[in-house]
């Protein structure tokens, strides 16, 4: 039912292409920036998840606040 539905809708076909081309420039777009990246950025964010103590340590109650 839904595929006759579709198909009946006259140019429907470029949703279809405009989908690819976002999700296409989407990716391409993560690639650059991930290769423009500063290396130390980079190696900081692969840290992060294992260094619980300075993070745990380093805040406090007041820095969760709402203002």
């Amino acid at each position: 039912m839904i595929s006759n539905t579709l198909s009946a809708i006259e140019g429907v076909s470029i949703y279809a292409v405009i989908g690819l081309l976002l999700f296409f420039a989407l990716f391409i777009s993560m690639i650059v920036w991930t290769f423009k990246k500063d290396r130390s950025y980079i190696a900081k964010m692969e840290s992060l998840p294992l260094d619980n103590e300075s993070d745990i340590n380093n805040h406090s109650e007041s820095d969760y606040e709402v203002k």
